[in-house]
């Protein structure tokens, strides 16, 4: 089990070298660019013992980018790791995003429109854990 520190270290080495579909998607999720939410990218999720490519904090939803080198079934543990927690993962390719950005975007949003908000615009998110 990694320890914070560890997942911090690596979450900020990762957030350094993105892979091209990292940079790529970053740039049309960042900003509150997708139908006005906020993502972060490369955010731990101290709990389940993992760090997501893009998470948007007011809908509890990861974003997982999947390249050639994925484990599904890996894949599939931490998902469930991560839906014992109430948050919910969505997963595209490399190849999609590489090749099909429009759509990888309209599949986001489509997600993003099916989940209710975890917290009322009246009231502050929850704050990080330190």
């Amino acid at each position: 089990m990694a320890t914070e520190a560890e997942l911090n270290a690596r979450a900020i080495e990762m957030r350094r070298n993105p892979t091209e579909p990292e940079k790529r998607l970053w740039r049309r999720l960042s900003n509150s660019q997708l139908a006005g939410f906020k993502f972060r990218r490369q955010h731990v999720v101290y709990e389940a013992q993992a760090i997501v490519d893009f998470f948007c904090p007011a809908l509890g939803l990861a974003v997982e980018i999947d390249g050639d080198t994925h484990d599904p079934s890996a894949d599939a543990r931490r998902d469930a790791r991560l839906a014992r927690l109430g948050l919910t993962t969505f997963r595209v390719s490399n190849l999609d995003v590489m090749q099909n950005m429009d759509g990888v975007l309209e599949a986001i949003l489509a997600k993003v429109s099916s989940l209710p908000q975890r917290w009322s615009s009246r009231t502050a998110p929850p704050q990080p854990l330190p």
